[in-house]
């Protein structure tokens, strides 16, 4: 069997092209970490809310997108939506649609961690202060919450930079989709993906050491 013979001015010759899909998968991470932030709030909310059809609602969306598979549902935002809604949504926004709303359920038990560990003497003395629910919670509760529930979230950010090289199934040019486009073009597979492979981890191992590092300083508080 002949040696294999590395060619890795392959990657550098087509640097450019890959990093543009780098930039793709940065932006669908940023935007979707905003979302899912903002959406898994309003499903931790319903989810602990007295009304028992929010609560229902905010049970079975958890339930429901936490036991199907990203995969499933990213497919099931490009293909079914346009198909039984007749809502037309690009591959982007399918990619952001999908990986807000699985990334909004884990985001969701998240905030309701972090509110649930709380004090419930913290509560009840802001009720006797006066204090509306409203305002107890966003006084009282969210401050105290917010130091247990960053270290979290900021992991959910790393998740989301590995999540989006699942764009690629349906034509996102994000960086894996570039590395696709590219090994079949050059038959260079190896080279692509081994480079693709280093970038995700330059990205993610910093973030992840970075966060580990700042709950060992959150806990020796």
């Amino acid at each position: 069997m002949p040696a294999y013979t590395f060619r890795w001015d392959v990657v550098f010759s087509n640097l450019p092209f890959l990093l543009s899909g780098l930039w793709m998968t940065l932006v669908i991470s940023a935007i979707t970490l905003v979302a899912s932030v903002m959406l898994g709030m309003a499903v931790a909310l319903a989810d602990m809310s007295r009304l028992w059809p929010l609560r229902l609602l905010g049970q079975v969306w958890g339930e429901v997108i936490r036991n199907t598979p990203i995969l499933v549902q990213l497919l099931w935002m490009y293909y079914v939506l346009p198909i039984v809604f007749g809502i037309d949504v690009s591959a982007f926004m399918a990619c952001i649609l999908g990986l807000s709303v699985y990334s909004s359920a884990f985001i969701a038990e998240v905030y309701r961690a972090g509110i649930q560990a709380v004090p419930k003497g913290h509560r009840e003395a802001a009720q006797v202060l006066g204090l509306s629910p409203i305002h107890t919670f966003i006084r009282i509760v969210l401050p105290q919450a917010v130091r247990t529930i960053l270290p979290p979230l900021a992991a959910n950010f790393v998740h989301l930079i590995k999540y989006s090289s699942l764009a690629s199934v349906i034509s996102v040019g994000e960086v894996t989709r570039r590395a696709m486009e590219l090994s079949a073009t050059t038959f260079r597979p190896l080279e692509i993906f081994t480079f693709v492979a280093v970038v995700y981890l330059l990205i993610c191992w910093p973030l992840a050491q970075s966060i580990r590092l700042w709950e060992r300083r959150l806990a020796a508080r």
